[in-house]
């Protein structure tokens, strides 16, 4: 199970920080990631994290963001900086593990001009 947190309202160039808390044994042996969907749009990546902490991110967000990870806590985070009205959307934390991929329920990310 994944529960992510910490989404809101935010003014563009402010910054709001993602967590998402996992149960279960797998998340360190687990890649995570987030993605977001705006409204009317695919869901796309945002940020992955290996096991090993090598990171990967989305061309319009490389230098704004940054995806790390707490295995002690289970949990991993989206620090996002110098936010723009484009990146409101849903944001979602996922976990593959094994190839098998599990999805927490989004929390809502809304950049205002």
């Amino acid at each position: 199970q994944l529960q992510a947190s910490g989404g809101g309202l935010v003014q563009a160039g402010g910054s709001l920080r993602l967590s998402c808390a996992t149960s279960g044994s797998f998340f360190s042996r687990s890649v995570m990631g987030w993605y977001r969907q705006a409204p009317g749009k695919q869901r796309e990546l945002v940020a992955t994290i290996t096991t090993g902490g090598s990171t990967n991110y989305a061309d319009s967000v490389k230098g704004r963001f940054t995806i790390s990870r707490d295995n002690a806590k289970n949990t991993v985070y989206l620090e996002m900086n110098s936010l723009k009205p484009e990146d409101t959307g849903v944001y979602y934390c996922n976990a593959n593990f094994l190839g098998a991929n599990f999805w927490g329920q989004g929390t809502q990310v809304t950049v205002s001009s």
